[in-house]
């Protein structure tokens, strides 16, 4: 990272002289000159990831004399419309942050100006984005929230004004008045593009590469946006190995339907190395459930739905796709059709403009695209039918068990299904063993499973950290393809169509309605909204997997803190609603001391027990 001083030219209107920024990626940010007292530190950084330089400039304001509230708002506010007019003229995809210490008041005065600059600036041409946010006191009456914003149609400045939502600004011409206001800290914060041409007598055309939950939610997201778009799938009756436990709001929030939901699970059992078992789910209201699903039921209904919405649907391995050296050409990708017309399948190729890797832990979009690779486990699951009086005990009731004897770092399940359960595990530092570990699941289980049939094995690696690279060029990953499952508790599901939708939407938007090109700036939005909101969610639970998994003393432990109420309130509720929930200050500080003393009880028990091995 370098760091560079620019003078910056303003006055009470436009920017003054403005340089295109340099084409080459290390490459100096657009040159700003200035006289007037404000001094710009423009901070330029390279990353790998992107083609683009980026740069953050920040109004430090000089130490000295002091000038008139009204003349310092006129100049803060011009400097800042400039720098926002200038970013967005810009065709090389610069990326601008420019903040400013200003009362409360004068920050809508900012704001206001800049969002007329961009507009006037942007004409609905360039790919560009402007956020507006803003610090305020509680005290403050004057509320500046988020203002976002991409390609825009020509506005005059008056409507432009008016799509900022928050923004309470004061009447033209009218006095600030002499009393002291509350400072603030407001940003501007600009992507600007290169211009993406609008596509003619076409639509934007997306190919999706695989059919799972990512797939199916990103393909039904982008026909239902406007995008001509291609879902390619192999097995359409796909059984992944996975325990089908998704969590309450995605019922609600990707509409599914109450028949493809084959148990409400309201009880869980915890059951630790030495076989403690605790019960789960007593602070559960009546209508709160854990959701059991198959996922070839799952994954054809959110196919079909997409195909319905306007998605093509095509029954084929992909294979590879030869990545194109330019902006504007498209991404050719083989694969083999099955149609019925060859056992063997027939060779196909198919040109789009972006793609979208939603096809698993091995994902072959990710190795075109070396995007990295990254530790894995091996899940490895049974389908066992098990005598109807069996069946009656796991009616609403899942089993999670804990040890070295079902895994060395995971957990063993036992799940129930339509008309079975599902009996399984997972490692990632001992994979040859699995066999051993599922055995010794079903032992754990045995009385309750006693006359049962296995009925299908199933198979399949689950990645355990998000890949180094997930965006490049027009090419997105999403769900495992990404790396979204996560730690110690294995949960993918939610999050695989959750990241298909949100990639979806990021170019639906950026491509406004599939009228435009895309490029890696628009997949980018997706990304960094990802990673703001789920980031702390992954980073917890790998933590929580490091400290109670390593051990069986940490997994007594782990199981002991699990039979308190106000853990079990928290737990499901955050694992529910995919929100972080607030807790009580008094029962976190006591949840501390106990958790505390749980790992001081472990750590004695594994001291002793390796002190008996020795001897």
């Amino acid at each position: 990272m370098s760091q560079i001083t620019l003078p910056l030219s303003v006055q009470n209107g436009p920017l003054i002289g403005q340089e295109r920024a340099n084409q080459d990626r290390g490459g100096m940010p657009p040159a700003l000159r200035c006289f007037h007292r404000l001094s710009f530190l423009a901070i330029a950084t390279r990353s790998r990831n992107l083609q683009q330089p980026k740069c953050q400039a920040r109004a430090l304001p000089q130490t000295g004399r002091e000038e008139k509230r009204r003349e310092g708002q006129s100049s803060a506010s011009a400097a800042m419309a400039g720098c926002v007019q200038a970013a967005a003229m810009a065709s090389s995809g610069v990326s601008f942050a420019v903040s400013s210490s200003l009362s409360s008041t004068h920050a809508c005065s900012v704001a206001s100006e800049a969002a007329q600059a961009f507009v006037r600036a942007d004409g609905g041409a360039c790919k560009s984005s402007l956020r507006v946010s803003s610090s305020l006191s509680s005290s403050s009456k004057h509320s500046l929230k988020t203002f976002e914003g991409l390609r825009f149609s020509p506005l005059s400045a008056a409507a432009a004004v008016s799509e900022v939502k928050g923004l309470q600004m004061p009447a033209q011409g009218s006095e600030m008045g002499p009393r002291r206001t509350t400072s603030t800290t407001t940003v501007v914060t600009v992507y600007a593009g290169k211009s993406s041409p609008k596509l003619q007598g076409r639509k934007l055309r997306v190919a999706v590469v695989g059919g799972g939950p990512a797939g199916g939610c990103a393909a039904e997201t982008l026909a239902r946006g406007g995008v001509e778009t291609f879902l390619i799938e192999r097995k359409l009756d796909n059984a992944k190995p996975c325990g089908g436990a998704i969590p309450l709001c995605m019922v609600s929030e990707f509409d599914l339907p109450p028949e493809i939901i084959d148990r409400k699970v309201t009880k869980m059992k915890m059951i630790s190395p030495s076989n403690v078992a605790v019960d789960v789910g007593r602070t559960l209201n009546d209508d709160e459930y854990i959701g059991m699903v198959r996922r070839e039921v799952l994954d054809s209904f959110l196919r079909e739905r997409a195909e319905k919405n306007g998605a093509t649907v095509i029954n084929g391995l992909f294979l590879r796709m030869e990545v194109p050296k330019d902006e504007e050409s498209p991404y050719i990708l083989h694969y083999t059709k099955f149609d019925g017309a060859s056992k063997m399948g027939t060779p196909a190729v198919l040109e789009v403009d972006a793609v979208i890797g939603a096809d698993g832990a091995n994902s072959r979009v990710a190795k075109d695209i070396d995007a990295g690779e990254y530790d894995y486990a091996i899940a490895f699951q049974e389908r066992i039918k098990i005598p109807e009086d069996k069946m009656e005990y796991y009616e609403n009731l899942a089993e999670m068990y804990v040890g070295d004897d079902v895994s060395p770092d995971f957990y063993g399940w036992v799940f129930p299904k339509c008309d079975h359960v599902a009996v399984g595990t997972g490692t990632v530092i001992n994979k040859p063993a699995i066999k051993k570990y599922q055995t010794a699941t079903r032992n754990r289980a045995k009385d309750k499973i006693a006359g049962g049939k296995i009925i299908r094995v199933e198979a399949h690696p689950i990645p355990e950290h998000p890949r180094p690279r997930r965006a490049s060029n027009r090419v997105a990953l999403v769900g495992d393809a990404a790396g979204y499952v996560t730690k110690c508790s294995g949960e993918g599901i939610y999050f695989a169509a959750k990241s298909g939708r949100m990639c979806a939407e990021a170019i639906v938007q950026g491509s406004a309605n599939g009228t435009r090109m895309v490029n890696e700036a628009d997949l980018r939005v997706y990304l960094e909204k990802w990673d703001k909101k789920y980031w702390a969610t992954y980073k917890v639970l790998d933590i929580l997997q490091k400290v109670f998994y390593r051990s069986n003393p940490a997994r007594e432990a782990f199981v002991e803190m699990c039979a308190d109420d106000y853990v079990q309130k928290m737990t499901f509720d955050s694992y529910l609603y995919k929100v972080v929930v607030p807790g009580n200050p008094l029962d976190d500080i006591k949840l501390a001391f106990n958790t505390i003393g749980s790992l001081i009880r472990a750590n004695a028990l594994r001291k002793e027990s390796q002190k008996i091995t020795v001897g």
